[in-house]
């Protein structure tokens, strides 16, 4: 068995060829566009950016859910053995900062 092919098959294999190198090429000419690669980047970096801010937004909700589970019962009322330590605290920061200003003046 013979291996032989004609003139004009092997110059449709060479067309053929031809094609789809042209393919390839192209793909890699849009590729290495620096308009792909800086839209590339643009995708990475919002991508990054998003997730960073998701994990963001959850810490801080979990955050403030916590705070409030301190201060807030289950059934919404408020934990009034809690919620007026925290108030007087904040009423003397508040107090001794004003007293601190007025001596300083």
């Amino acid at each position: 068995m013979s291996d032989a092919r004609t003139p004009a098959q092997i110059e449709a294999d060479i067309i053929s060829r031809r094609e789809q190198l042209a393919v390839v090429l192209d793909e890699i000419g849009v590729r290495v566009h620096p308009k792909t690669i800086m839209g590339d980047a643009k995708a990475k970096a919002a991508e990054a950016v998003d997730r960073t801010a998701g994990r963001a937004f959850v810490a801080v909700n979990r955050t403030v859910s916590d705070v409030k589970a301190q201060f807030v019962s289950e059934d919404g009322t408020p934990r009034l053995e809690r919620v007026i330590p925290a108030a007087l605290l904040a009423v003397g920061v508040v107090g001794l900062l004003a007293v601190s200003k007025r001596r300083k003046n």
